[in-house]
């Protein structure tokens, strides 16, 4: 890891990351995203009406669109002053290893749950495309790190991007950097998880998976997530709500149907629920995320 490590021993776990550590050794864990605007701090607090106490914790990872917004930190601080817990994303594409070490140290100093270390975008996806790219670090040696400052640590995986054949072995990297939860991005039906996590077994990769539950409610909503990079969906999902009389339940009623055959996965350590929020529809969405948290069966 070169300097990454910088020779400090590694610190002590916050109280959040002991609690959802015990969760996950009785249970799969439950986790949502937070659909919140990047830069409304009063937001918070109307996700957290729907979240907290009924997610086992909440992603908020940095967004490829919008790339000025709060830093995870601030992020973790509000998250914490709201009753969630949270897990943050940090990516290397905006920070140098020195700003990195900073983020993830005040992370844990707010007493988040955990982080999901990604390398990041391309520069091309957001609203800033003039801002340099900085990968100074990419997200198995953040993945160190955070390891190393007392976080939960998650990294991501992307079992249907090409080149396909290599994505197992590059878990195991990961884990031996000292991840220890593996988020999947949407890919296909859980016959296709079932494939990949025999996959990463057979090359002995033995993190924790979580795949994601895609959450679409709205037309708005859906074209968000067609734009997610290496997203593969079940056949017929986006159209099925679309389609529906109503959205909104149709949405819900789906998403809890596809964790559940998740969950329903040998070796599946839980699900992270997700998607994409249409414009002013953040609260709405929240609510749908803490239904199908409940549904199954997150909250402690």
């Amino acid at each position: 890891m070169g300097n990454t490590a910088v020779g400090a021993p590694a610190a002590p776990p916050s109280a959040a990351v002991l609690e959802v550590r015990a969760i996950a050794a009785r249970r799969p864990l439950v986790l949502t995203g937070l659909p919140v605007p990047p830069l409304d701090s009063g937001a918070f607090a109307v996700a957290a009406d729907h979240l907290a106490g009924v997610a086992d914790a909440v992603l908020t990872g940095d967004s490829a669109r919008a790339r000025v917004q709060f830093p995870p930190s601030y992020r973790a601080a509000l998250m914490q002053q709201h009753g969630m817990r949270g897990w943050l994303g940090i990516n290397c594409r905006d920070r140098n290893r020195v700003a990195i070490e900073g983020e993830l140290l005040a992370i844990a100093d707010c007493g988040a749950a955990g982080v999901l270390c990604v390398t990041g975008d391309p520069v091309t996806a957001g609203h800033r495309p003039d801002a340099k790219g900085v990968f100074d670090l990419d997200g198995i040696s953040a993945a160190h790190l955070a390891s190393r400052a007392g976080l939960f640590t998650a990294v991501p995986e992307a079992p249907l991007s090409a080149p396909v054949q290599g994505r197992a072995l590059r878990a195991l990297h990961k884990q031996q950097a000292g991840a220890e939860l593996l988020f999947l991005q949407y890919a296909g039906d859980a016959g296709r998880h079932a494939e990949f996590i025999g996959e990463l077994r057979d090359v002995g990769c033995t993190l924790s998976v979580l795949p994601g539950i895609p959450v679409v409610i709205d037309h708005d909503g859906a074209a968000v997530l067609a734009s997610f990079g290496d997203a593969v969906l079940p056949d017929g999902y986006v159209q099925r709500v679309l389609d529906a009389v109503d959205p909104f339940a149709e949405g819900v009623r789906a998403a809890i149907e596809f964790g559940q055959s998740l969950l329903a996965l040998t070796d599946v350590g839980g699900v992270v629920a997700a998607g994409g929020a249409s414009p002013g529809q953040d609260a709405e969405f929240a609510r749908a995320l803490g239904i199908i948290a409940r549904e199954l069966g997150g909250g402690s």
